[in-house]
């Protein structure tokens, strides 16, 4: 999302903008946070650069603050509609090439795309996707690009256990794409036509969405 040289820029600190926040700070940026909460700026003075109260939808506040020294920008408001929108667009008047919003529909992702978001997510519906995946319980993680596409985490199925990966021919047969191993104890292994597949492993695949639930539920 942005070079880790680089300063970042979160405006909200709600759960998605928080975790954003402290996790860009772990990962060596520099993080200048913005809330109109003060109970939220005292909670996260400690664990980011710099944290303020301020208006981020006036564009004069955040030039005060020093946004035009930012390439990039989180504006992680999602109940706010037109907060989010009037901050996207101050940000974009200011200059800001990266900037990603939260969305909390389809109509605020227009708008927000309309108004100079260079990203928009959805954190709540991509998780809720994540989480009826993995109810399942054939998948042990997943995250999906787009309605068809994923890389997900799973239980080698039986068919294939005590196979080398050439021999059960994953992508011919099942058509996905083992990437890689993880073997208790041991480090991840990078999947090649040789790799033998243990009893307990634990494969990492990519394919359509349909065809790893499938492939799973062997």
């Amino acid at each position: 999302m942005a070079d880790k040289r680089k300063p970042v820029l979160v405006i909200g600190l709600g759960r998605f903008g928080g975790a954003v926040a402290r996790t860009l700070e772990r990962m060596g940026h520099e993080v200048l946070a913005i809330d109109t909460d003060p109970r939220l700026v005292q909670e996260f003075a400690p664990d980011v650069t710099k944290v303020v109260e301020a208006d981020s939808t006036d564009a004069n506040a955040l030039k005060r603050l020093g946004a035009t020294d930012f390439q990039s920008a989180v504006v992680a408001i999602g109940t706010d509609i037109e907060a989010s929108v009037l901050t996207v667009l101050a940000l974009a008047d200011l200059g800001l090439g990266n900037i990603w919003a939260k969305a909390t529909n389809e109509r605020h992702a227009r708008i927000l795309e309309r108004t100079g978001a260079t990203h928009v997510v959805f954190p709540e519906q991509n998780m809720g996707k994540r989480v009826a995946h993995l109810l399942n319980e054939r998948l042990l993680d997943f995250i999906a690009f787009g309605d068809e596409f994923a890389i997900a985490r799973l239980a080698a199925p039986e068919p294939i256990v005590g196979l080398p990966l050439m021999t059960s021919n994953c992508r011919k047969k099942y058509d996905v794409t083992v990437v890689g191993v993880k073997r208790e104890g041991e480090d991840f292994i990078h999947a090649v036509p040789d790799t033998l597949i243990f009893p307990g492993d634990e494969l990492v695949v990519s394919g359509r969405i349909r065809n790893i639930e499938a492939f799973a539920g062997m």
